[in-house]
């Protein structure tokens, strides 16, 4: 372990989350450097058709906080990867917000999909992505597996998805990735472990689901059914140190800050910004650079999400 020294300032002593590089207990932080860029997420924007109470990004129909990304916003990143290949991921990610709000999805898509990525877009299947079937369709067809859905659908049972994310969501999101699953889109579903059950008994329930209404889905399959633990910055939660890799016999490779980043535009700046994840669009501590060599520098896991979600919790936006 180590302790404060007379160069530290004490008075961070005491306060979690205070230093980039010390905990409160004096102990050295863990950082993560970036092995390969694997995914590459867009925010599309924080504007969203729905208003579910435990979305950590507070996206709302009124949140523009993160602007819509737009096709000019990114085409200097598709050009770096053109530029650089070592830079270029195998996956391009789009979450929200909704994206299918944004009036530029289709360009969007469209750009990273005539480029050869495999592309993973995270929705809530609601009416935003149905006025978009056409458009979905016309990629489908040209560019196949390449262009994939994951579902937002919190628990199995209507009660539980709608306590999260209001009344009537729940029928219209199933609806939605069933319509995906008929006409022949690669899908998957994104869960959450709330409430007391065990992992088994909620891939067992969303299973019977998915046979039910004939969704092509493997519940037990971890990338076909993600289920992400829950966030509250509420509770109290320990800080990551160096030590911790080998006490949690966990390698700092297995968390996302190790292989994705992460573009967002904020509300009022001049263009994006390349941030280390997609938990933390807002923390000025979490923004790289403008580029994605910029971006490439370690991170330090001075957050409680950091903890919560990817360190203790296992939770990650994709495989990478």
């Amino acid at each position: 372990m180590m302790s404060f020294d007379g160069n530290m300032d004490g008075a961070i002593k005491g306060r979690k989350f205070s230093h980039p590089l010390w905990t409160a207990r004096g102990e050295a932080r863990a950082v993560v450097a970036l092995r390969a860029l694997r995914t590459l997420w867009l925010n599309t924007g924080t504007v969203c058709n729905s208003a579910c109470v435990t979305c950590c990004m507070g996206s709302r129909p009124r949140n523009d906080r993160l602007a819509f990304l737009t096709p000019e916003d990114l085409v200097p990143f598709l050009e770096e990867m053109e530029a650089h290949p070592v830079l270029a991921p195998g996956e391009i990610g789009l979450t929200g917000g909704e994206p299918f709000v944004n009036p530029h999805i289709t360009p969007l898509l469209t750009l990273c999909l005539e480029r050869g990525f495999r592309v993973l877009v995270l929705t809530n299947a609601l009416k935003p992505m149905s006025h978009r079937r056409e458009d979905l369709a016309r990629l489908r067809e040209r560019h196949g597996a390449r262009l994939a859905l994951r579902v937002s659908l919190d628990h199995y049972g209507v009660g539980a998805h709608e306590a999260l994310r209001g009344s009537g969501t729940f029928a219209a999101a199933l609806d939605g990735l069933t319509r995906l699953a008929r006409h022949g889109f690669t899908a998957s579903v994104a869960g959450r472990m709330v409430g007391p059950e065990s992992e088994t008994e909620r891939r067992q329930g969303f299973a019977a689901l998915f046979a039910r209404y004939d969704i092509p889905i493997a519940a037990e399959d971890p990338e076909a059914l993600v289920l992400f633990p829950e966030m509250d910055l509420t509770r109290d939660v320990p800080e990551i140190t160096t030590a911790c890799w080998g006490v949690l016999h966990k390698s700092p490779d297995s968390v996302m800050c190790a292989w994705s980043r992460m573009i967002v535009h904020r509300q009022g700046e001049a263009g994006p910004a390349v941030v280390a994840c997609t938990l933390l669009p807002y923390d000025p501590a979490f923004e790289l650079g403008h580029t994605l060599a910029d971006a490439a520098r370690p991170v330090s896991l001075n957050h409680p999400y950091c903890a919560q979600f990817c360190v203790l919790g296992g939770g990650a936006c994709s495989q990478g």
